[in-house]
């Protein structure tokens, strides 16, 4: 598409006048000047854990509304008890594709054959591992143990033909012997076979600026969630367009450095199907 956006330096002077770029305002406005210029984008995921509680009530019925919003690809996280010949066949009447899908980490490196298994016949080319234990957590010697993991696990989604992804929350940034979880990892992991999924919200949420964080990790960011979080110190979480999160500058930035797929998300949403429409609008204007 032809259409391109920028924020331009006169934009941003506007704003500052205006009173919204306030340093609590994490990463609003700080970069703005190098938003790159690129078109309008022409697709949107969403995270089916939004939608979690709506789906075990009616799975076709969600899906139909999801398809409404202009929403064109899923990242699963459960299969609702239905199959992948049963998923497939909904997904294909609703114009839907599946490219990505939230895997839990498997208690040995042999179990991720069946999982990738599924993955290939879900269409999902990128599996990412979403959470982790106390086990992998609060200290050096379990984030280590957890980079360890994560190594095997990418080995093996290459050979099977496979992407693979670890996604953050806000925990990986909390202080451990003078460095963090998020460090560990990703200084510790191949760069190459073990991709991020970065959440936005959940960064900002640990205090880290997205932006700062897809410059240093150029083409390793291949995807990321995106949900909106209200000013410090709470950093309430809120749909798209919500907040403060200066998600044109964030996607732009991270689409020139290897940015694949951005899902919406919300976790706790009082109407998910509302929470989803009002974040794929706010998209839709980038």
């Amino acid at each position: 598409m032809s259409d391109t956006t920028t924020l331009t330096r006169r934009d941003v002077l506007r704003l500052l006048a205006a009173g919204v770029a306030g340093g609590s305002l994490l990463p609003q406005i700080a970069h703005a000047d190098a938003t790159p210029s690129l078109p309008r984008i022409d697709r949107m995921g969403l995270q089916q854990y939004t939608v979690r509680r709506a789906l075990a009530k009616d799975i076709e019925g969600t899906i139909a509304a999801i398809a409404k919003t202009g929403i064109t690809e899923l990242e699963f996280f459960d299969m609702f008890g239905k199959d992948v010949a049963w998923w497939s066949a909904l997904l294909r009447k609703y114009n839907l594709t599946a490219p990505s899908t939230h895997e839990g980490l498997p208690k040995t490196d042999e179990e991720w054959g069946p999982i990738f298994d599924r993955a290939h016949g879900m269409g999902h080319t990128l599996v990412v591992v979403p959470s982790v234990g106390n086990e992998y957590r609060g200290s050096k010697a379990n984030w280590m143990k957890l980079a360890d993991r994560l190594d095997k696990g990418a080995a093996k989604a290459r050979a099977a033909g496979l992407q693979f992804a670890y996604h953050n929350h806000d925990y990986e940034f909390a202080p451990v012997e003078g460095t963090t979880g998020y460090e560990i990892l990703t200084t510790n992991t191949d760069a190459i076979a073990v991709k991020l999924e970065m959440d936005i919200y959940w960064t900002v949420k640990g205090g880290q600026d997205p932006l700062a964080l897809m410059k240093r990790w150029p083409n390793r960011i291949v995807a990321v969630h995106v949900k909106d979080a209200g000013p410090a110190p709470e950093r309430k979480m809120m749909d798209v367009g919500a907040g403060t999160i200066d998600f044109k500058t964030l996607l732009a930035t991270g689409r020139k450095q290897g940015l694949q797929h951005w899902f919406i998300e919300h976790d706790t949403p009082a109407d998910p199907i509302a929470s989803i429409t009002a974040s794929a609008a706010a998209l839709k204007k980038l």
